[in-house]
């Protein structure tokens, strides 16, 4: 069983949704937009990920800031950019049981990572 993370109506997320669903992968969702991410869990996934990789700065959410929040230089502030924004997280994130972390969705990644 895998914990997806991400928000229902994101594309991005259907996609992986079809996918597990198409190979019978077991899920549980977890929609950041109704329930949230606490700190603790983003400054983890930034620990295991890299905030840069984590911080969605291409979505509508991230470009709406004003450009001095836009200046993120540092894991600190982009934690609570994602926070305060969770739409400002990368969709999916998904974690396995054994603790490993895959962000975004690559068809190819998903096999490898998703069993």
């Amino acid at each position: 069983m895998v914990r997806i993370y991400g928000i229902k109506n994101c594309d991005t997320m259907k996609k992986a949704f079809a996918w597990c669903d198409e190979r019978g992968i077991a899920y549980e969702f977890h929609d950041y937009k109704k329930l949230g991410v606490p700190r603790e869990r983003l400054v983890a996934w930034c620990q295991a990920a890299g905030w840069k990789t984590l911080l969605n700065t291409k979505g509508p959410t991230f470009r709406k800031l004003p450009p001095e929040r836009q200046q993120i230089a540092t894991q600190s502030a982009a934690v609570a950019v994602m926070t305060e924004f969770s739409s400002a997280i990368k969709r999916p994130v998904v974690e396995t049981e054994s603790g490993q972390l895959l962000v975004g969705f690559d068809p190819a990644l998903f096999e490898s990572f998703v069993k």
